[in-house]
């Protein structure tokens, strides 16, 4: 990559300008956190000459709080070297277009009413528009001859009719229709035709004969049902018509098909109450309940292609580590093309040849472009892109992963461990506890500095920063995901406590300086680390977390889905032991300083989730730092530029004040945005 293209694309933070410059700092800050660009996705050319690839390209948070932009790239793989190739307005979707090898995506351009799908050359030029619909393309996917599209596009439903001048809003019965077309685009609109089938559409998938569509079908476009209930229907393309039905049960990610048209696979839930779409399955193109093949697994599936009729190339995430490899339809013959427990791969993309392009971000570096050589097994995987050129020369603290023994002997609990810059042993530092969300989620050994996220910003004030993935998150088989349901609150997070155990034991925790901070469900843990285990912990940073079990499942938008794959059950029949697991329950206990913060506009944790815990701790604890922050127009975690780069300096604040001094009577921070 030429220094003129890294350059080109870097976004204006006067301060950190002014630093690069004159190269006046040699550890991570916020500000550059703010301005960090990420490879998000990438697709091979057929001859593996070019990757395209998206770069993800955050607003200048001191001029404009808004989303970040994703351009599109060219890198040449001969020559390697990338060149911008659409970076006037946001991308998704890239594709190589079968038989033309032009370059498709979505974009929204400036006179543009609804994204559109355009087209470039390989060679460069001027992107054209090639097709718009009157409502946002959501996902498309191309037919093997490269002339026709399948589409879903979210709509507007039936729209309730008064003679008034308002209209009121009707709550979950006003969702936007997701209806699946084919369209020659050659011939252009006059030539789409919408699938007949009923409930909204989300994936959609064109056989390689032509003659088939695999989409996947809910019976609305409630979140929830689009996490639990979506089927896969076979549509012929000749008379739109459904010809097979697939029977497979809760969660899905994706869908794709044999070369020869007779199967497809998908990757999705093990059964019904599998909190993940982490399994892979097969099933005949004529329908029919899926094969798990990999049932056993002690990992996660995260992506799928099928090249050969007889092998499957699969991304996975295995504990800590991810990998890439093969295994045979039937379940047999897994083998690794390659295999990093020093990286987190994030996608991958695959040719008919076999060679691959990937994203991964690693413990020294954000997402960045990787392509493997798979011309033979254990192949050498080659970086191609250096996005954030600031980091080089900058210092980081060691970063390794941990494994600890579980209070009650059932597992061995891994998780990773960044340490203060120039550690030295036996010396006890102030710790940070990161709690991931879901808890059907997992950190690999990757990049794990974000806005939410201390990492490398802790380490460079002097903390260490502890990721545990305690039971219940993912990488590590079904079994494992499925042991924390049913017992919310439980052993679960004993497993976090246990972690801080052990950093203590090695010398290397301050007990009496130990803080805890996530979102969602890591909000939860933040909330229950301090009321329920306060004596355990200094300081606390709550986000888009729960405080009450009962009033979140009357107000979150995926009420089946909790019952179905976290409490596995019935909240209404034993209330008081949702109380019980409910942080409120626990104020009287709490003794932790604690910042709140929380999407003003969250519909899957209700901002009164952290209204609750607050009021709580303002009567019940009238003494103890407590303070809540609400974000306008953001949702369950914060995605504009302002938005986050304030969660940032407000959450390194909050613990500089009461974490390093483990003093929770210090002054409350103010409310101007620290400097």
């Amino acid at each position: 990559m030429t220094k003129h293209f890294i350059l080109s694309g870097f976004i204006s933070l006067t301060t950190l300008s002014t630093a690069i410059n004159h190269q006046s700092f040699a550890q991570v800050s916020p500000e550059q956190i703010a301005q960090i660009k990420n490879v998000t996705g990438s697709t091979i050319s057929e001859d593996g000459k070019y990757v395209a690839y998206t770069l993800s390209v955050p607003l200048d948070p001191k001029k404009e709080n808004g989303f970040s932009q994703s351009q599109l790239y060219l890198l040449n793989t001969l020559t390697n070297t990338t060149i911008p190739f659409f970076t006037g307005s946001s991308v998704s979707q890239v594709s190589i277009r079968p038989k033309k090898g032009t370059i498709t995506f979505l974009s929204k351009g400036v006179n543009d009413k609804t994204n559109s799908l355009y087209e470039i050359s390989i060679n460069g030029g001027e992107a054209k528009k090639i097709f718009t619909h009157t409502s946002n393309i959501s996902t498309y996917n191309w037919n093997a001859d490269g002339s026709s599209i399948a589409f879903i596009s979210a709509e507007k439903g039936k729209q309730p009719k008064t003679s008034l001048t308002y209209s009121p809003r009707f709550f979950e019965e006003d969702y936007n229709d997701q209806n699946a077309y084919i369209v020659n685009i050659d011939a252009g609109v006059s030539s789409m035709q919408q699938l007949n089938i009923n409930g909204a559409a989300y994936l959609i998938k064109w056989s390689p004969d032509g003659s088939k569509i695999a989409v996947s079908v809910a019976p609305t476009s409630s979140v929830d049902d689009s996490y639990m209930a979506q089927k896969i229907k076979v549509v012929s393309t000749n008379t739109r018509n459904i010809i097979a039905e697939v029977d497979n049960e809760g969660k899905l990610g994706q869908i794709t098909w044999s070369p020869d048209s007779k199967y497809i696979a998908l990757v999705g839930a093990y059964d019904l109450n599998d909190p993940t779409d982490g399994s892979l399955l097969i099933v005949p193109a004529t329908g029919g309940k899926p094969t798990v093949i990999d049932g056993g697994y002690k990992g996660k599936m995260e992506q799928i292609n099928w090249v050969a009729n007889n092998s499957i190339h699969f991304l996975s995430s295995e504990g800590t580590s991810n990998t890439i490899g093969t295994i045979q339809p039937n379940g047999n013959n897994r083998q690794y093309l390659y295999k990093t427990d020093v990286a987190n791969i994030t996608s991958f993309s695959i040719n008919k040849n076999g060679q691959i392009a990937y994203t991964a971000n690693t413990p020294e570096h954000p997402s960045e472009l990787f392509t493997l050589d798979n011309s033979k097994r254990g192949g050498m995987a080659q970086r191609r892109t250096k996005s954030n050129e600031w980091l080089e020369g900058l210092k980081l603290g060691k970063q390794e992963v941990i494994t600890y023994k579980a209070r009650d002997g059932k597992y061995t609990i891994q998780g990773m461990l960044i340490y203060p810059l120039d550690y030295v042993a036996g010396t006890r530092v102030p710790l940070i506890t990161v709690v991931h969300g879901g808890p059907e989620s997992h950190y690999s050994n990757g990049w794990l500095t974000a806005y939410s996220m201390p990492g490398q910003m802790g380490a460079a004030k002097g903390y260490a920063v502890f990721y545990p993935n305690y039971r219940g998150s993912t990488g590590r088989g079904t079994e494992f995901t499925y042991s924390s349901q049913a017992d919310l609150a439980g052993k679960e997070f004993d497993d976090i406590v246990d972690g801080v155990d052990y950093l203590i034991e090695k010398g290397i925790a301050d007990k009496n300086r130990v803080g805890v901070t996530g979102g969602s469900y890591g909000g939860y843990a933040s909330a229950w680390m301090s009321t329920y285990y306060s004596d355990r912990f200094a300081a606390s940073v709550m986000f888009v977390g729960i405080s009450n079990n009962i009033s979140k499942f009357g107000t979150s938008d995926i009420p089946t889905e909790m019952r179905l794959v976290h409490e596995r059950g019935n909240i209404w029949d034993n209330w008081e032991q949702q109380l019980k697991i409910s942080p409120i329950y626990y104020a009287d206990r709490a003794q932790t300083p604690i910042l709140i913060m929380h999407g003003a506009e969250d519909p899957r944790v209700h901002p009164a989730q952290s209204m609750e815990l607050y009021r709580h701790l303002k009567v019940r604890k009238p003494e103890l730092p407590v303070r809540l922050i609400y974000y306008p127009g953001e949702g369950h975690g914060n995605a504009r530029s302002g938005s986050r780069y304030d969660y940032n300096l407000r959450m390194m604040q909050w613990f500089d004040v009461y974490l390093k001094s483990g003093n929770a009577k210090a002054k409350m921070p103010g409310l101007d945005l620290p400097e």
